[in-house]
């Protein structure tokens, strides 16, 4: 702390010291509006060309290009003074130099270093990207999945549910093989508990889930087209993740290659996380 204030306080003294210097040596006062001018019109010239040509400011299009004819005539300014004035260009010169100098020494003493690296490095480790890749800690985040039996994806349903404090979304479509069309319009709504393979599930579940602490919620369906289905109950639930199970380790390559998984991936909104657990 004491070593930090003592150098302010010499940054504070160089920036008092040098004006001082330069009004006292300064031969006359037209010199003294040479340095002045070259240095201003230098100045605000870097200043408007970075904000014009820098295209993540959100500028107006009349803006930008007021901007750029601004900088465009005080760049011409410029190399009008640094051509007419030879003293004020030496000048401004000696300060660039003195002044990379010493951040350069500054960087140096502070353990940075300038180094190279490839383009698609910079790209991956940028703070837009790597803030992009933290982790979602918050609690309540909710978790459905589909299983089409007791399998251990819905043990780890139930961990992540548990993990992350949030409800636990049991989905069971019964598909229909074909689609009847005559239906009649006042059927009655499907429950699971008339349904034995889903009844299994749903109450197996829900028993683990009051012995784990976790809310589990039962979603049954019945649907020509399981994954619009399941990607419906995902939007309207508005769950965080999306867990699909495989009935056995070696077929969750042949359930990758299915219609149902690779429809399901490219139409999943980018907000919910979608697991392949097997």
């Amino acid at each position: 702390m004491i070593k930090n204030s003592l150098l302010v306080k010499m940054g504070l003294g160089v920036l008092t010291l040098v004006p001082l210097l330069v009004v006292i040596f300064s031969p006359d006062q037209l010199s003294l509006m040479e340095l002045y001018a070259i240095g201003v019109v230098g100045a605000i010239a870097v200043n408007l060309g970075s904000c014009a040509f820098n295209r993540h400011l959100k500028l107006l299009w009349h803006e930008r290009w007021a901007m750029i004819v601004t900088f465009l005539v005080l760049f011409a300014v410029e190399m009008t003074l640094a051509k007419t004035k030879p003293n004020a260009l030496y000048f401004v010169v000696c300060v660039l130099i003195v002044g990379l100098g010493v951040r350069g020494i500054a960087q140096n003493r502070a353990g940075l270093e300038t180094i190279t690296i490839s383009r698609e490095l910079a790209a991956a480790v940028k703070p837009a990207s790597v803030a992009n890749f933290r982790p979602n800690l918050s609690p309540g985040q909710s978790v459905l999945v589909a299983a089409r039996g007791f399998t251990p994806v819905l043990r780890y349903a139930l961990e992540e549910a548990r993990f992350r404090e949030g409800n636990l979304y049991v989905l069971y479509v019964k598909q229909l093989i074909v689609s009847l069309p005559g239906m009649p319009a006042k059927a009655e709504r499907p429950r699971w508990q008339d349904d034995r393979q889903a009844a299994e599930i749903m109450y197996g579940m829900l028993e683990l889930g009051t012995s784990v602490g976790v809310k589990v919620l039962p979603v049954y369906a019945v649907s020509d087209d399981v994954a619009s289905s399941v990607l419906d109950l995902s939007a309207t639930l508005g769950v965080d993740m999306l867990i699909v199970g495989a009935p056995q380790r070696s077929s969750l390559a042949a359930l990758l290659r299915g219609d149902v998984v690779t429809e399901v991936a490219k139409h999943l909104p980018e907000t919910i996380q979608l697991l392949i657990h097997g």
